[in-house]
């Protein structure tokens, strides 16, 4: 059985991934979702360079006793924050497969209310 959602996430992920793509000015929100955390990145593909990163493993969101979704949420917002001092302030928003739902609806929320635009 998990092999076949992982297969069908693998097919979702490639569909997204033919229409959507970022650009030095424009990057790509990308969600990624493990059991325990969850990651997010600013990705330049014309370079291939990732130029933000923030997790739920980071010291100061880590140490706070709050739920998955709720920690999903201070990531994005992070995120949001580092990229805003970088200066970008569009980005394209990359599920990655998932359902805009729980940890990866809160990340996008904590990402839109630090700032950024998608």
């Amino acid at each position: 059985m998990s092999n076949a959602k992982v297969v069908r996430r693998q097919k979702i992920r490639y569909r997204i991934r033919k229409k959507v793509a970022g650009t030095p000015t424009k990057p790509r929100l990308s969600v990624f979702r493990s059991n325990s955390d969850t990651y997010l990145q600013l990705i330049d593909d014309e370079n291939g360079k990732t130029l933000v990163s923030a997790s739920t493993k980071d010291k100061d969101i880590a140490a706070q006793k709050v739920t998955k979704s709720e920690k999903s949420k201070l990531a994005g917002a992070a995120v949001g924050r580092k990229a805003i001092e970088l200066g970008l302030q569009t980005v394209i928003f990359d599920r990655n497969g998932y359902l805009y739902h729980g940890r990866v609806k809160a990340a996008a929320e904590g990402a839109r209310e630090a700032g950024l635009q998608f």
